[in-house]
């Protein structure tokens, strides 16, 4: 375990809880066309499924609260005159939704109010006709997409190689994208200004949609089956799954202003043949991937712009199809971040839950962020006439209380500046301008350059923003440090040291030369005057065997020579601090000789003190 460096996530320890049969969606028949599509797609209200019917196509819409086995005869939404192959639900009202099928033609439908899949004893089912129909393709429409930020915007693809984007008011197509051979998968960016594609001949192409032009064409996955895309909410990068040319799955990572190639190259993630299905949660951070024909559910979080493997849920039931509730719908009291709906065995749906493992029973706010409400940002007008925004937030803590949901606006919960002081992406990538080129150019806007200097003020900290300081620096700042703790020390010689930051190191020694270090000291020549009248002479060696370098020679050898006296300096001590502290070989010398001169007075009287003892030893010994 030693190196190993575990990472601080709020999602490290998301779990994915299944749901029991009886809660399940039971009795469903779903679609077994063969077209790549998700088959079901959910709100927080209602779910939809591709339905396996005869007599042309149709789809379910089952409520979510109507769990269990459903009835065998259920009001189906019909139409279309094929097979429905994709469908899709406003972002802005949980009743409206599109479908596309294999007819060529794509309907707008609305789930009555009251909608219910439980009919009274002896009454019939009562299907439900589309509201709209948009006829404008050749060919089978495969995938619908409403967009995320205006009203009423919906986006089309076709085996005709084109996608069109519609304004489902007037029901008419108002713009064409081109391609070049079928399209497998289509992305909205968090404005809806943007839109990426994959399509079959392996291009990733990014859009600008009301330009009809596409801003970059790079090549994508390698790989002949089937790729995904979906763009990172309010990020300025998309995430593909493909497969490389030896059929491995893959995952793509791609900066939308220089897709050149993907950030970090591709990240392999196993050999299974089914297609990997991406879903992405902007609250959470978190990229989802689910695989067709295995049971398995594997998550990362985008952080320092990659993918940081979390967990992976794993199950013995394969799915075809699979959809994502979002945010709005979660179960906050249970701290459920994201819900699946996973097909099983084209029979029955079941409920996935990811949760975060907290034992607190308030609302967490950290796990749940202000998510996007019912609000458009615009109308269909406002987009084809070049706005461009977010739409407004809402906080989820007033849904946790039950109470309506409090609206963020639009001014502060527009995260598009704060994408461009991490990114410097561009605020208005879909305008006249290419983006390419604007890409590269600076960012001219006063909105873009605000959050910059926010992040100039979370600059690391003072450490960071000089060079480190040099030997002389240092030992100055060290001497300035010391000085505060000085009893009113003389700093005159201090200027002439600070010229070399060796000559620091003399301080200690002035120290011992000033007249208040010999009372420091005291003990000294109290042992060595209270040696005279004991009779161990070891604190007596001890003591005069400490002098043996010449700087450090003066204040012991003053105290010992004063031990027969006063304790005080010495004459050489104190005419060596009369000369400025300077020891002359003299000096040491006639230290040494009063220091011998002390230590045979001492021996002599010792010698006395033992003859003495054995005089006294010798009395006692003749009394007993």
């Amino acid at each position: 375990m030693s190196g190993r460096f575990v990472r601080s996530s709020k999602y490290r320890h998301v779990f994915g809880r299944p749901t029991r049969k009886e809660q399940c969606y039971d009795n469903i028949r779903i679609s077994k066309n063969a077209w790549d599509t998700n088959l079901v797609k959910a709100n927080p209200q209602y779910l939809a499924v591709n339905w396996e019917a005869s007599g042309g196509g149709a789809f379910a819409v089952i409520p979510l609260n109507e769990k269990g086995r459903l009835p065998e005869q259920l009001p189906l939404f019909r139409g279309h005159k094929a097979v429905v192959l994709d469908t899709d639900w406003s972002p802005f009202d949980d009743s409206l939704i599109a479908s596309g099928s294999d007819d060529g033609k794509a309907f707008i439908w609305r789930v009555p109010e009251g909608f219910t899949l439980r009919t009274e004893e002896g009454q019939d089912p009562e299907d439900v006709a589309p509201i709209k129909q948009l006829a404008g393709h050749s060919r089978k429409v495969g995938h619908v997409l409403f967009n995320p930020a205006a009203a009423n915007i919906l986006a089309t693809s076709s085996g005709d190689y084109t996608v069109k984007v519609w304004d489902v008011e007037a029901g008419s197509p108002r713009l064409t994208l081109k391609h070049g051979d079928i399209v497998q998968s289509l992305s909205w960016s968090a404005n809806g200004s943007l839109l990426v594609t994959t399509s079959r001949d392996k291009k990733l192409r990014i859009w600008d949609v009301r330009q009809e032009t596409p801003a970059h064409t790079v090549p994508g996955h390698a790989g002949a089956k089937n790729s995904r895309v979906t763009w990172m909410g309010e990020h300025d990068r998309v995430a593909t799954t493909g497969f490389s040319k030896m059929s491995d799955r893959q995952l793509g990572l791609w900066d939308i202003r220089d897709p050149k190639e993907p950030v970090g190259g591709f990240q392999l993630l196993d050999s299974i043949s089914g297609v990997c299905m991406p879903f992405w949660d902007d609250s959470t951070q978190c990229l989802y991937l689910a695989g067709k024909g295995d049971g398995n559910i594997r998550y990362f979080e985008y952080e320092h712009d990659k993918f940081e493997y979390l967990s992976e849920y794993k199950s013995a039931d394969p799915q075809r199809g699979i959809a994502f509730l979002p945010k709005r719908g979660v179960n906050m009291h249970e701290n459920e971040v994201m819900r699946a709906f996973k097909t099983v065995n084209d029979s029955y749906i079941e409920p996935i839950s990811f949760i975060v493992p907290r034992r607190a029973e308030v609302f967490q706010g950290d796990i749940y962020p202000p998510v996007t409400g019912t609000k458009p940002a615009m109308s269909a007008v406002d987009w084809f006439e070049g706005q461009e925004g977010l739409p407004p937030k809402i906080d989820l803590e007033s849904v946790y209380e039950g109470e309506e949901p409090t609206e963020i606006p639009a001014t502060t919960s527009k995260p598009v500046s704060r994408v461009q002081s991490k990114t410097t992406m561009l605020s208005s990538p879909s305008k006249k301008d290419p983006e390419p080129t604007a890409a590269a150019a600076p960012l001219p806007s006063e909105k873009v350059s605000e959050p910059i200097k926010e992040s100039h003020q979370l600059s690391p900290p003072p450490a960071f923003k000089s060079p480190p300081l040099s030997m002389k620096e240092q030992s100055s700042s060290i001497a300035k440090l010391a000085s505060k703790y000085d009893d009113k020390e003389d700093s005159s010689s201090s200027a002439e040291d600070d010229t070399s930051s060796f000559e620091e190191v003399a301080k200690p020694v002035e120290r011992n030369v000033r007249p208040k270090s010999p009372e420091k000291k005291p003990p000294i020549t109290s042992e060595t005057t209270t040696t005279t009248t004991t009779t161990q002479p070891e604190p007596v060696t001890r003591k005069l065997s400490s002098p043996i370098l010449p700087t450090k020679l003066m204040a012991p050898a003053s105290s010992s020579s004063s031990s027969s006296q006063k304790p005080g300096p010495s004459a050489a001590s104190q005419a060596a601090s009369a000369s400025g502290g300077e020891v002359t070989l003299r000096d040491i010398k006639s230290i040494l000789e009063t220091q011998s001169a002390t230590i045979s007075g001492q021996s002599e009287k010792i010698e006395a003190l033992t003859v003495e003892v054995d005089r006294l030893k010798s009395k006692i010994g003749d009394r007993v």
